[in-house]
């Protein structure tokens, strides 16, 4: 684990740390595509859960080291429910990505998902008035 740091979530206990290089770079950001509204893949969006989750880690009563959530049991067993893991998915982002400000990352989702139409329309636009941009009649002399 790197810079584990334990933290409580709805009574219970988790240890996070920080991704390692090369999974962060493959993380952060397939899981914040695919996390937006009605533009993300559930599937990229699990895969990246389930990546995320073998960062985080239980206190294990059997074992000196956390036991890590690496599979779905581990992760449904020892979260709960899905509000739970949510928080916690969101506090591992939060801890590994410096450029989500604690308690920021919710609003970080919505400020793009409010941003997007405006994106897309400024493009529509843009192409449209290059599509309808006419051109000089051929002359007929």
């Amino acid at each position: 684990m790197i810079e584990p740091k334990e933290i409580e979530i709805d009574g219970r206990k988790f240890i996070l740390s920080k991704f390692t290089a090369t999974a962060g770079l493959e993380i952060v950001p397939r899981y914040i595509s695919s996390a937006l509204p009605k533009i993300g893949d559930y599937n990229i969006n699990k895969e990246m859960r389930d990546k995320i989750m073998c960062f985080v880690g239980v206190k294990s009563n059997e074992h000196a080291s956390p036991l890590m959530l690496t599979t779905v049991a581990l992760i449904d067993n020892h979260t709960g429910n899905w509000e739970t893991l949510l928080k916690l998915i969101t506090a591992m982002m939060e801890y590994n990505c410096s450029f989500f400000l604690t308690g920021r990352i919710s609003t970080f989702f919505q400020d793009i998902a409010q941003n997007i139409p405006e994106w897309i329309s400024k493009i529509l636009i843009r192409l449209s008035q290059q599509s309808s941009q006419m051109e000089k009649p051929v002359s007929k002399n």
